[in-house]
């Protein structure tokens, strides 16, 4: 049989597969003149459907090549590879306003000016570096969790603004580790805090090491620049929603062959042979210099023979019978500094004024996904931020924090769109709070991402549809070539494959999503290929900016180019030979409102306490005076 045989015989098993199918569905199609007469398409013929709800559209063509090589579509054929569908109005989330065409002239106008505005250069000199890391916030997830912001506020979601889209400056970031296209967070986050490019899986170290051996590693090992901001005399923090000891914040303070050197208990013969310390043996030692240190994994703390204090059951996991939180206890209370460890967010909420060093582990492993959070149990990142940075302000030479929202990163691996999207929303709202906290001009606040995903934003949604939902609404969703409904966000790989529910590698047939599928925050995107764990995207990612020096950030960078902009800004290394024409701003306060009195100025607290005082005496005369009208009238009776 020849090849034109199989295909009429595929198109008529197509076609009558989907005539069966058709019964039972409650959205038909209805093919176009254009459509019936193209070689290359099947259509569902569908004379059963007269009675069902039609709409017509090319979206449900099978095509079908009949070479290796395609073939041009005519060049007046245009509107068949565009969606000409139009939803009904009840669907529109339109304002009246944006109706017109001064509305959105008038918006342009205002973001000109705007930008007009903005043409001098800040080059003072960063008393203050805060780099904000969103763990696989790529540029797809920027957008859908602005959308996910506005919706959670009871807005469209499109049109709204995330905290750091309003930064000035923005450039791309070249993400690949030297030897991967597609990096991991340990390689990058050495490049954009050590300042150096390195191999996949390796942390703190150059791309001399290799990967899971020790002894390669020595002589290799990178100096970060928190290490160099403690050096000039500046405070130092890091904050993060997964361990403490994890590939990002791992990269401002240690030197592994390995990212996974968690603890003693995770090397290798060969590294304990060579000497080589885990990850948390490092950050205990490395104490001294981090002022904060916020997030998870406090299991790696402490001996195996230890049960958690707030997860009954977990144990801790070090072998080697080291129990460094009581250690570095001791050593703050021997050297009387004014220290506190705490572990859940009790104490956290309890913390004193007075504290200038915080340790704060509150899970395990990684702190909770926001939209799963107990907040009597844990902070937000917000909170975390707002106290890192309540206790580094107080240095006057300023300080260096590193704050991570860590868990975006882990929701896409596992498929699932909406934790992942409020976790952006949360590590936007940490933004925020640290952006009204500092002041543009000693404060270099630069936002960006390790990596992205192969997280999708697709399809034709109508304006305002829930970002997680069908496409293109909820109300009336459409179908795909299998008759199935799907949703506006998918990923190119990972266990969502079939969908959350039916997964079966010998029977692939895709899930029909619905409504109340979506509506799961557990639920599990679709997905192109079947991975037990999504996995990280290639492209270049996001780096927005403002404060000192943040013009630097201008276009296409290498990613460890941000670590040199952060130095070059502060002052910080080597290289410092700018910084004498440099000014260095210390803003103060804002300045109290005054008034004049009687030909003294007065603060608002001073003219309160004069104000109490003057009432206290007019309390005073009153009561006398009552008094004494009260002995006269008590002695005229007499």
């Amino acid at each position: 049989m020849n090849s034109e045989k199989l295909r009429l015989v595929y198109c008529v098993v197509i076609i009558l597969a989907q005539l069966l199918e058709c019964e039972n569905s409650e959205v038909c199609v209805e093919t176009s003149e254009q459509d019936k007469n193209d070689p290359y398409h099947v259509k569902p013929l569908d004379p059963n459907c007269a009675n069902k709800p039609k709409r017509q559209s090319y979206d449900y063509q099978l095509r079908r090549e009949t070479s290796k090589t395609p073939q041009s579509p005519p060049q007046d054929d245009d509107e068949k590879y565009h969606d000409t569908r139009i939803l009904s109005e009840r669907l529109s989330r339109i304002s009246a306003v944006e109706e017109t065409a001064e509305y959105w002239n008038e918006q342009a106008q205002n973001t000109l000016k705007d930008a007009l505005n903005k043409e001098n250069l800040n080059t003072n000199v960063a008393k203050n570096t805060i780099i904000y890391l969103g763990d696989g916030m790529g540029l797809q997830s920027v957008t859908a969790g602005r959308i996910m912001k506005g919706q959670l506020k009871g807005q469209s979601g499109e049109e709204s603004k995330l905290a750091m889209e309003s930064l000035p400056h923005f450039a791309l970031s070249k993400t690949y580790n030297v030897d991967y296209q597609v990096p991991d967070s340990a390689a990058t986050a050495t490049a954009f805090l050590c300042g150096v490019k390195t191999r996949y899986y390796t942390v703190g170290v150059n791309a001399a090491t290799r990967y899971g051996d020790c002894a390669s590693s020595k002589g290799n090992e990178l100096e970060s620049v928190l290490k160099e901001a403690k050096k000039a005399g500046k405070s130092t923090g890091i904050v993060t929603t997964t361990y403490v000891v994890h590939a990002t914040p791992a990269a401002a303070f240690a030197s592994s062959a390995s990212r996974t050197w968690y603890s003693d208990s995770d090397l290798p013969e060969e590294a304990k042979t060579n000497d080589c310390k885990d990850i948390a043996h490092q950050l205990y030692d490395n104490l001294p210099y981090i002022d904060v240190v916020l997030g998870g994994g406090r299991r790696y703390f402490r001996p195996n023979t230890v049960e958690d204090e707030d997860y009954p059951g977990n144990h801790y996991e070090r072998a080697d019978g080291q129990d460094f939180i009581k250690q570095w206890q001791m050593n703050v209370e021997a050297s009387q500094e004014n220290a506190m460890y705490v572990h859940n967010k009790q104490q956290f909420d309890k913390v004193p004024d007075y504290i200038d060093h915080l340790w704060g582990m509150f899970a395990p492993g990684s702190m909770d996904y926001e939209a799963d959070r107990d907040p009597t149990m844990q902070p937000s990142l917000a909170e975390m931020t707002r106290k890192a940075i309540e206790i580094l302000q107080k240095n006057p030479n300023g300080f260096y924090l590193l704050v991570e929202g860590a868990r975006i990163d882990h929701s896409h691996h596992g498929g699932n769109a909406y934790r992942s999207l409020r976790d952006v929303v949360a590590f936007d709202d940490a933004i925020e709070v640290g952006l009204s906290m500092t002041s543009v001009e000693d404060t270099l606040s630069v936002v960006t991402a390790d990596h992205s995903h192969t997280f999708n934003m697709g399809e034709y949604s109508v304006r305002g549809n829930p970002i997680t939902g069908l496409a293109p609404s909820n109300e009336e969703p459409d179908v795909a070539l299998d008759l199935k409904q799907y949703t506006a966000l998918s990923y190119g790989n990972g266990p969502g494959y079939q969908g959350s529910t039916t997964v079966d590698y010998n029977d692939i047939v895709r899930e029909n999503v619905t409504v109340e599928l979506t509506e799961n925050i557990y639920y599990e995107q679709q997905t192109a290929v079947p991975l037990g764990s999504e996995s990280h995207g290639g492209e270049d990612v996001g780096i927005f900016a403002t404060g000192p020096m943040a013009h630097l950030f201008h276009g296409v960078h290498e990613q460890n180019y941000i670590a040199h902009v952060m130095r070059y800004a502060a002052c910080l290394g080597e290289n410092q030979d700018h910084c004498l024409d440099r000014e260095i701003v210390v803003t103060e306060p804002p300045e109290e409102d005054t008034i004049e009195f009687l030909g003294n100025q007065m603060t608002k607290a001073d003219t309160e306490a004069a104000l109490y005082s003057l009432f206290a005496l007019e309390l005073v005369f009153s009561i006398a005076i009552i008094g004494l009208c009260g002995v006269l009238i008590h002695k005229k009776k007499l």
